[in-house]
């Protein structure tokens, strides 16, 4: 059998030689190949095609650099759904499922047909999610908006859009999509009823921005000044503006800033400030009501 570094070298070989972990190296070679793993373990000892070896090492080099899975592979999974992610938003996390159950449990003290808005919607796994398990559970949005200043990352967005066909879960239509800075693109609409947003909330020289996959994800979407507070400081200041009275605002944040949160949005007028856990058992989101 030739060995892996020859140019011809069998789908286990290739492997071996990778440098990954087994697992690791299987799933972007199941990725490349457009095959399931099931499939790679029975025909292992197959050769692989020569171009497909080139791209296989290729591949795996840019894992062993340190390039996230996801954007290798080009998508991740968020709420059992697959999303489009690239390199223009940020990998989309369990923690941040606990959004959408969150949000899931206030709909039905929301008025019906609800107006609800992602913001720095990145992939638009929030509010597309959102749309899509609301209307299973027959609380079925109204309006659904989404807003980032990234026009790379709405494009991404519009795409998970079509793609999880999420007109049909809105009766409103299709999505409407903003390109601009958090609540500017939105002057002079109607308000909301639920703002969902996973800001950036990393305080820049924060050692974690230097490891793992956040090295390689959109600095804006990670990094905020003011020890990390800046933008949660001005979504939850121009929120009120936005929501309609009894609307939601629900918010992710680090773990040691629940505290500042919840401070903030008393301050700004807010009701039922409440906060909850992520996964890992810290307090990682934030939410209140707006009185009237």
């Amino acid at each position: 059998m030739p060995d892996a570094g020859s140019p011809a070298a069998s789908y286990d070989a290739l492997m071996a030689a990778s440098g990954l972990g087994r697992a690791e190296a299987r799933i972007l070679l199941a990725a490349l190949l457009g095959c399931d793993k099931t499939w790679l373990i029975a025909h292992g000892d197959e050769t692989a095609p020569a171009s497909l070896a080139e791209q296989a090492r290729a591949l795996f080099a840019r894992r062993l650099a340190g390039e996230p899975v996801a954007y290798l592979l080009g998508a991740r999974e968020f709420y059992g759904r697959r999303f489009a992610v690239g390199p223009a938003v940020l990998i989309p996390r369990p923690e941040t499922e606990g959004l959408i159950d969150w949000a899931l449990a206030l709909l039905p003290g929301l008025p019906a047909r609800a107006r609800a808005l992602d913001l720095g919607c990145g992939s638009g796994c929030i509010g597309l999610t959102l749309a899509l398990e609301a209307a299973a559970a027959g609380f079925g949005l109204g309006h659904l908006a989404l807003v980032d200043q990234s026009a790379p990352a709405l494009e991404l967005a519009r795409r998970n859009a079509v793609d999880l066909a999420v007109a049909g879960a809105l009766e409103a239509g299709p999505p409407a999509f903003h390109e601009g800075d958090w609540f500017a693109p939105l002057a002079g609409q109607e308000g909301f009823d639920l703002v969902l947003a996973n800001p950036p909330y990393i305080a820049p020289g924060d050692p974690h921005l230097v490891q793992g996959d956040l090295r390689f994800e959109p600095p804006q979407a990670l990094q905020s000044p003011e020890q990390g507070l800046h933008d949660l400081r001005r979504i939850i200041g121009q929120a009120p503006a936005r929501l309609k009275p009894g609307g939601w605002l629900l918010l992710e944040h680090g773990h040691d800033q629940a505290v500042e949160v919840a401070g903030l949005m008393v301050a700004a007028g807010f009701q039922a400030v409440q906060g909850r856990a992520d996964l890992a058992g810290l307090p990682r989101l934030s939410g209140g009501r707006r009185g009237g």
